[in-house]
């Protein structure tokens, strides 16, 4: 089942539920995937990689404006935003931990022949293209600096 058949079921579950979150969170997702798919020179449907790259880019979406709404004081939004969060993640893959990516990374950083900070470009995009959907870009640049800096 595709991730827009999922949505669509789960909306439905949700409106049943009278669970406003995740009918909220689920709408967005829903809206993203038509958006996508009615876009010029779109295909019809998603492929899987497309459709979890959608739901990552709302989810950092929602934790950039949790930050903004933090930093500005505003709890209540903030609250909304962890909520859609929670809702979300549970459309993507299990996320790597720091401790899983710090040797995928340093192989990356071998097979480029990266020897410091200059090098970040090479290892973040083959990194990047390896780790899509496994892990945060924020995270992976953090590590690859930090490794590139020893």
């Amino acid at each position: 089942m595709s991730l827009e058949q999922t949505i669509n079921e789960d909306i439905k579950k949700a409106m049943l539920a009278k669970e406003e979150v995740a009918l909220r969170s689920l709408r967005a997702v829903k809206a993203a995937i038509l958006l996508a798919k009615t876009a010029e020179g779109a295909k019809e449907s998603l492929s899987a990689d497309d459709e979890i790259k959608l739901v990552q880019k709302l989810v950092k979406q929602r934790r950039d404006s949790l930050e903004i709404f933090e930093k500005q004081n505003r709890p209540d939004l903030a609250q909304k935003e962890k909520e859609e969060i929670e809702v979300l993640e549970r459309y993507l893959p299990a996320q790597l931990s720091l401790d899983e990516l710090k040797p995928l990374i340093a192989a990356f950083i071998a097979q480029t022949g990266a020897t410091g900070p200059a090098d970040m470009g090479k290892v973040m995009g083959q990194a990047s293209k390896e780790l899509a959907g496994k892990a945060d870009g924020k995270t992976i640049a953090a590590v690859v600096k930090e490794l590139l800096a020893k």
